[in-house]
């Protein structure tokens, strides 16, 4: 970029990149703390300092802009393939139970419930968001999961013939029901947590066991 179109006012590539950013965390607030419905492109707007007319031109519609919030805050609340890999235990109980208690936490978190909510109360009307959060928050875990569950069966110790099927079915039984009850405004104690999860890794684990 040269010097004169930085003096015309134009804002270099990392200025754009943080107000996209900020207009991106300002949408987001206002859907998690409004609902899509009472949200609006003007108060978002207003929240950055931004027209109407300049958020448009990169949105079109508030579907969009929807879209790519939940996105944004899918993305900043994913956990890496460090964080994942180190839910490896000594034994495979404990370590189905810390993958369990990780997807847990990270929906537990006040902002991780919004979002939630969020996609919940959302995904009928937009069912790619769903999708969205699936393939960017939960489909990294599920897949360390697969293949921990295919390396147990290879050696003999389960018997597991579809490993990612046995993974979200895994997800869905030990973790949907506990975060669930979380959504739902009620409280769970640690001790409430540990003991729900851990009972149903003892049924998935008797399930998968060679017959």
């Amino acid at each position: 970029m040269s010097d004169s179109a930085s003096r015309a006012g134009r804002p270099t590539r990392e200025q754009a990149q943080a107000r996209q950013t900020a207009l991106l965390d300002a949408a987001l607030r206002h859907f998690l703390d409004k609902g899509y419905e009472s949200a609006t492109i003007e108060g978002i707007a207003a929240d950055v300092n931004m027209t109407k007319r300049t958020v448009y031109a990169k949105y079109p519609d508030k579907a969009a802009l929807l879209r790519a919030a939940v996105r944004h805050g899918t993305e900043a609340r994913a956990v890496s393939a460090e964080v994942i890999a180190a839910t490896r235990k000594e034994t495979l109980e404990d370590t189905l139970v810390a993958i369990a208690m990780l997807r847990i936490g990270l929906v537990g978190e006040p902002v991780g419930a919004k979002l939630q909510r969020l996609i919940n109360t959302e995904s009928y009307r937009f069912p790619d968001i769903f999708q969205t959060y699936y393939d960017i928050a939960a489909l990294p875990t599920v897949r360390f999961l697969a293949q921990i569950l295919e390396a147990q069966t290879a050696a003999g110790r389960l018997a597991i013939g579809d490993a990612m099927l046995a993974a979200n079915v895994f997800m869905s039984m030990v973790v949907s029901g506990p975060v669930r009850f979380i959504l739902s405004g009620n409280v769970l104690t640690a001790h409430d947590i540990d003991r729900r999860v851990r009972f149903a890794v003892d049924l998935f684990l008797k399930g998968a066991l060679p017959r």
